[in-house]
């Protein structure tokens, strides 16, 4: 019985980088040989163990034959004469398929070294094909590697096009595609997770939506790249280099899809396009099952991201307005998110990268003041009910007024 370190644990030490999780495989073993030496199983699909001490996964070394449609759709083999060189076969890129023995040594019979040195993703086999889930995972691994500047064989991506037209992508599960998104949106460059999608054809497959913002116009004067598509791009990117939480990059890939519902005849504007997405971002969120709280914040940044871009030019009605609207008095962190995802709205522009965007902290300032009014004196007069409403809704817009008469007079000396 042979042990070795597979995977991403020996990938990211060869490039430098912090290793989470380690995996590890079996070669030459049974399953009662594990358990006699007190690993507990726990795969249903094929033997995966426990480390007794270190509670670490041990899976025993298999090969794979695709049987049926989809991700799942496979047979597979374990036994003692399983090589590694044909559990490595069975992955997905080169550079994922290197494996260390328990001496230091490794076993790299795919070039994956070689790969990893060029900044190469280059899948195995044919058999690369046979699994739909791979479109995705090498798509993430773009936009994970990308400010080390790894970029797709063209063979592994006329591949992923193949798969793409096959029609497997619709056999994955909503939640495993969220899985890998979610994943990509967490990491240094969502943009190029989209992108490479929107390359082999899958984007339009999944999230149309976003694949429908390509080619569409808008007005140069405030948006100098013009593309739809192209200003959402600049937008995760911005959001990746600010280090945005997940949510609010899930926010700003969705903030536009309006406009992808625009009449030609009114091109380049976009007029209404903030309102109109709303529907889109629902969908995209049923579609996928998308947690309820992601769902919501990107519903609220569509629907009143202009509001935020134009706040300085505000009534103090319309301020008080988009709080309530946003329900920023009962979930001050959300609305600080939705903030945080309108100034990148605002800096995923071509050249515009490092504008001024005061809205952010004017808007803030607008928040405490509303949010700071005595509500003890309010509840001490114990006003019935819709007095009480209204009592506390005139506290807060004269509180807005005040501080927005404060704030010009500061900017105008």
């Amino acid at each position: 019985m042979q042990i070795y370190t597979v995977g991403g644990a020996v990938r990211d030490q060869l490039l430098g980088l912090p290793v989470e999780d380690r995996d590890y495989v079996v070669v030459g073993a049974t399953p009662e040989q594990l358990i006699k030496q007190g690993y507990r199983p726990v795969g249903k699909d094929f033997p995966v163990f426990l480390h007794p001490r270190t509670q670490q996964e041990y899976a025993l070394a298999r090969t794979e034959r695709k049987q049926g449609r989809g991700h799942q759709g496979f047979v597979f083999h374990t036994g003692q004469d399983v090589t590694l060189e044909e559990d490595l076969q069975r992955r997905d890129l080169t550079i994922n398929a290197i494996a260390r023995d328990a001496e230091g040594q490794l076993i790299d019979p795919y070039h994956g070294q070689r790969d990893l040195a060029a900044g190469i993703l280059r899948h195995i086999s044919p058999a690369f094909g046979e699994d739909p889930l791979r479109v995705f995972r090498v798509a993430r691994f773009a936009a994970r590697f990308a400010p080390l500047g790894f970029s797709i064989a063209p063979e592994t991506l006329t591949l992923m096009r193949q798969i793409s037209a096959s029609g497997e992508l619709a056999t994955l599960s909503a939640e495993r595609i969220w899985q890998e998104m979610h994943k990509a949106l967490s990491g240094p460059a969502p943009q190029v997770f989209i992108r490479v999608l929107r390359e082999c054809d899958a984007l339009v497959e999944i999230l149309p939506e976003v694949d429908a913002l390509f080619g569409v116009p808008q007005p140069a004067q405030y948006h100098p790249e013009i593309d739809t598509g192209l200003h959402v791009l600049l937008c995760l990117e911005q959001a990746a280099q600010a280090n945005c939480d997940p949510i609010v990059v899930y926010a700003v890939l969705l903030h536009d899809l309006g406009k992808a519902l625009t009449p030609t005849a009114v091109l380049p504007a976009h007029h209404g396009h903030e309102l109109s997405g709303v529907p889109l971002v629902q969908a995209v969120g049923q579609r996928l099952k998308v947690p309820k709280k992601y769902t919501e914040l990107a519903e609220i940044v569509s629907e009143w991201h202009l509001y935020a871009h134009r706040a300085m030019e505000l009534k103090p009605k319309t301020l008080l307005k988009l709080l309530e609207s946003t329900d920023a008095f009962r979930r001050p962190a959300r609305f600080m998110q939705f903030l945080q995802a309108c100034e990148m709205d605002a800096r995923g522009r071509t050249g515009l990268a490092d504008r001024d965007y005061s809205q952010r902290e004017f808007l803030q300032q607008v928040f405490r003041a509303a949010a700071d009014i005595d509500m003890a004196e309010l509840v001490k007069n114990k006003l019935p009910g819709p007095d009480i409403a209204a009592s506390i809704y005139s506290e807060r817009l004269a509180a807005i007024r005040v501080m927005t008469k404060e704030y010009q007079t500061g900017q105008s000396i």
